[in-house]
C-alpha cells in the first residue's frame, strides 16, 4: 500500500514531490496489524498537494503535505507538543527521496535553543497544567468526584509533555509517551506517584487521587522554581 501511494503520487505531481517518507511505528519498526500509515509528502516551494487522512479497505492513512520551507519550519518549530511530535521528522524511512531530504532534516527538531524551550514551558504552564489543577479543585469542592480521573490523566499527559521539554528528549511514540517519562533525568516530586495510582486498574479512591494531584501539583511549582521558570506575573501585563 504504500509503495501504491508513492507511485500515485509520482505519476499525479511528478517532479514538483522533492520527497515522500513514513514516519510514526512503521518508521520505528514497531507497527502491529492495527498500525496506520503515517506519511510525510514534500513538495517544491509553491507546488501544493492536498493533505488527506482516510480508510482505504484494511488502512488508515494519513498523507501530510507540506512544500519544502514549511516542512523545515515545522520541523524547527517549538511548541507544548515538541516531546510528542519531533521523533516524526527526526525517524522517517524514506520511500522517495533523492536528494536526502529527510537526513537533512532530522537533526533540526534537536536543534532548539534554551531560550525557546523555556518560554514555551512558562506559556503552557499558564494554558493547561494550571488550568487544569483548577477544574480538578473546583469539582471536588463541588462534590462532583468522577471528575478527578479525567482531570488527573490530563494532568500526569501535560506533565509528561514538560518532562520532555524540561529534559530536552522527546519520545519514541505517543502510547509510549507515560512509560517513557519515568525514565528521564529531571521529574517533578509527585509524578510518579500519581502515574503508578492511576495505572493500578482498579477504581480510584476520590480522595487519595485528590491529594496525588495536589501532590503532584507541588512538585511541579517545586520544580519549576529549581529550574528558575517563574511563571506568575508581579505586575499587570497591561
Amino acid at each position: 500500500m504504500i509503495n501504491t501511494l508513492k507511485d500515485r503520487l509520482l505519476a499525479a505531481h511528478g517532479d514538483d514531490i522533492l520527497a515522500i517518507g513514513v514516519y510514526g511505528s512503521i518508521a520505528l519498526e514497531t507497527d502491529g496489524p492495527y498500525s496506520d500509515i503515517e506519511m510525510h509528502v514534500i513538495t517544491k516551494d509553491g507546488s501544493k498537494v492536498e493533505t488527506l487522512e482516510f480508510v482505504y479497505d484494511k488502512f488508515k492513512i494519513e498523507l501530510t503535505a507540506n512544500d519544502k520551507s514549511t516542512f523545515l519550519k515545522e520541523a524547527e518549530e517549538v511548541d507544548d507538543s515538541w516531546a510528542i511530535k519531533a521523533g516524526a521528522f527526526i525517524h522517517v524511512l524514506p520511500i522517495h527521496d533523492p536528494t536526502e531530504l529527510f537526513e537533512q532534516v532530522k537533526n533540526l527538531p534537536l536543534e532548539i535553543s534554551d531560550d525557546a524551550r523555556r518560554h514555551i514551558m512558562k506559556e503552557f504552564m499558564i494554558w493547561e497544567p494550571y488550568e487544569t489543577v483548577g477544574k480538578i479543585r473546583n469539582n471536588y469542592s463541588g462534590g462532583n468526584l468522577n471528575y478527578l480521573s479525567t482531570g488527573a490523566r490530563d494532568l500526569l499527559w501535560q506533565t509528561a509533555k514538560l518532562i520532555g521539554l524540561a529534559n530536552k528528549t522527546y519520545y519514541s511514540t505517543r502510547a509510549k509517551t507515560l512509560e517513557e517519562s519515568l525514565e528521564m533525568k529531571s521529574i517533578p516530586s509527585g509524578y510518579k506517584e500519581l502515574l503508578d495510582f492511576m495505572q493500578e486498574g482498579e477504581l480510584p479512591d476520590a480522595e487519595k487521587l485528590y491529594r496525588f494531584c495536589e501532590e503532584l501539583w507541588t512538585g511541579l511549582n517545586e520544580w519549576y522554581a529549581e529550574m528558575q521558570l517563574d511563571y506568575r506575573l508581579t505586575e499587570l501585563p497591561l
